[in-house]
């Protein structure tokens, strides 16, 4: 059986056993949030898996809803906003079309290119995962007030807007890492 994670409190007490330079306020929060990403990532996963769906096809019906009706983007849009490749995107496609999920068309605007659309289906089923998520953010929450969620809220907010001007080229697939 594997060996349980330290709490944040013991985590953070060994790195400064390590380091004492360390500021134990910013290691809990930085910690904190990077456990959290990790743990929510596993229950959402395990909530896609339920519907029959993995993060890669979500995502795709993710940006196709986010495009507005008539829910259609260029294949290569939806690519760069998941930091994919274009061979990796048609391969996530084809496996979409087979699904049901997505359309593949041409444009009428530009009969060169190819624009992908959400079906019917597929928006039944981010509506689905919509729902389930739903329910588990609410219960997530529910120990928080609304001043506390705004506050929560507006604290996360603040620090992703700090990650992401230091790191603008962080959101899709980080080249540097391959």
């Amino acid at each position: 059986m594997p060996e349980p994670e330290p709490t944040l409190d013991e985590q953070i007490a060994i790195y400064q056993r390590e380091y004492r330079d360390l500021d134990p306020q910013v290691e809990k929060v930085v910690n904190a949030v990077s456990r959290l990403d990790r743990r929510l990532s596993v229950a959402y996963g395990r909530q896609l898996a339920t519907l029959g769906l993995g993060s890669a096809e979500y995502e795709v019906l993710k940006a196709l809803v986010m495009a507005g009706r008539p829910y259609q983007l260029w294949p290569g849009t939806i690519a760069r906003r998941l930091g994919l490749t274009p061979a990796a995107m048609t391969h996530r496609i084809d496996r979409m079309l087979d699904q049901g999920l997505v359309t593949r068309e041409r444009d009428p605007d530009n009969r060169v290119r190819v624009i992908v659309g959400i079906t019917d289906e597929g928006r039944e089923k981010w509506l689905q995962v919509m729902r389930k998520a739903s329910v588990f953010e609410e219960e997530l929450l529910q120990d928080f007030g609304g001043d506390e969620r705004a506050q929560l809220g507006d604290f996360l907010t603040r620090l992703l807007r700090r990650v992401e001007h230091a790191q603008p080229d962080a959101g899709g697939r980080l080249t540097d890492l391959d």
